[in-house]
């Protein structure tokens, strides 16, 4: 697709460039790409695969930055947030996370107490992993609020960026062959480890924009652990996908696209909690859709899929895994497809911008 043919129309960016769904893949694929092309990102994963020439070892090196609001929810922080999130792009290529460099882009106002509460945070989720943060970075910026307009007690107002890199080391039963849509097969099956839609409802909580009484915990986690745990176990996976942005729908038409392949999920049993599903009704949103922070899609061999679940939920990061789809052929050119409580069939399609705002 021509660039000036798909973007002419567009003269500045809008917050749906950088949402998860459609607009920001077509900017990634026809800007980006077009200017930063190389095999390695043309692959499109969450983390990247390097080799060093000096070591035989596989590593990944992975970024991402992160603007949730707000600044505190329950089950985390922006903080616990970034550093989870980093450690999760790398898990899911199979990599155990080494190595994390920081950027904090801190707006002025945002209170000692609030940064030290960030800091430690990330201290405990990175001590807990045995991760080194090793370099940083540090910038204050005005506040975009005039000062006669906030306070500091405010903490709605507080604001801030953190940005992070990460190296990890591919775990050596993940590294031949690698994890990625190359090993999927039709029969394949698709595995999650939990209930879907629990970061976004919590952050919508958190905001109280809403007015809802209801009581959701953010799934936040480094779910390293549970991987390591599999490939303890040399558990036999073909590919593994954190669905965070866009939820499990875009995660799953991401891999069904690079795959030329179809996924068919079951409605009956996806893991969704009455909290999440109550809350999305009222919103008039689909599940499907809400961003996870803890939550890892493994696609494996279905004569492997026993060994898998049963390692997961005996693992506490996983004890309501399921199996909640497999792959199909490519049907009518579309890549999801819901197989509903009636046993009919209907699409799901990637979202042209996003729900809701920001939430990560």
């Amino acid at each position: 697709m021509n660039i000036k043919q798909s973007l002419k129309n567009i003269k500045t960016i809008s917050i749906e460039h950088g949402a998860g769904g459609r607009k920001m893949h077509r900017l990634i694929r026809e800007l980006f790409l077009k200017y930063f092309d190389n095999p390695i990102l043309k692959k499109f994963e969450d983390s990247a695969e390097i080799v060093l020439k000096s070591c035989d070892n596989k590593f990944c090196y992975t970024i991402d930055s992160y603007v949730v609001q707000p600044l505190f929810f329950p089950g985390g922080d922006i903080g616990k947030l970034a550093i989870c999130g980093t450690v999760n792009d790398l898990a899911v290529k199979g990599a155990r996370p080494l190595y994390i460099a920081l950027s904090f882009v801190i707006t002025e106002g945002l209170s000692l107490n609030s940064l030290e509460k960030i800091c430690i945070s990330i201290s405990k989720i990175t001590k807990s992993l045995k991760i080194f943060v090793v370099t940083g970075d540090t910038k204050v910026i005005e506040h975009r609020y005039s000062k006669t307009n906030w306070s500091l007690d405010d903490n709605t107002k507080e604001e801030i960026i953190i940005t992070t890199c990460g190296i990890g080391e591919i775990l050596p039963v993940f590294s031949n062959p690698t994890l990625s849509v190359r090993n999927i097969e039709i029969g394949d099956q698709i595995i999650i480890n939990g209930n879907i839609g629990e970061h976004e409802a919590a952050i919508l909580l958190a905001r109280k924009d809403y007015h809802f009484k209801g009581k959701v915990k953010s799934d936040c986690a480094a779910i390293y652990p549970l991987i390591e745990t599999l490939a303890r176990n040399q558990c036999k996976i073909k590919m593994m996908r954190d669905p965070t942005r866009g939820g499990i729908a875009t995660t799953l038409n991401e891999i069904a696209d690079d795959a030329n392949i179809s996924i068919i999920i079951d409605e009956n049993k996806l893991p969704i909690s009455d909290a999440v599903r109550g809350l999305a009704e009222l919103l008039g949103i689909d599940p499907l859709y809400m961003a996870n922070e803890g939550k890892v899609i493994i696609i494996a061999d279905k004569k492997e899929t026993p060994k898998i679940v049963k390692l997961m939920k005996n693992h506490p990061q996983g004890k309501n895994t399921r199996v909640i789809g497999e792959v199909t052929e490519r049907y009518h050119g579309l890549g999801v497809w819901l197989k509903t409580q009636i046993g009919g069939l209907r699409p799901v399609l990637q979202l042209e911008g996003s729900q809701l705002p920001r939430i990560c």
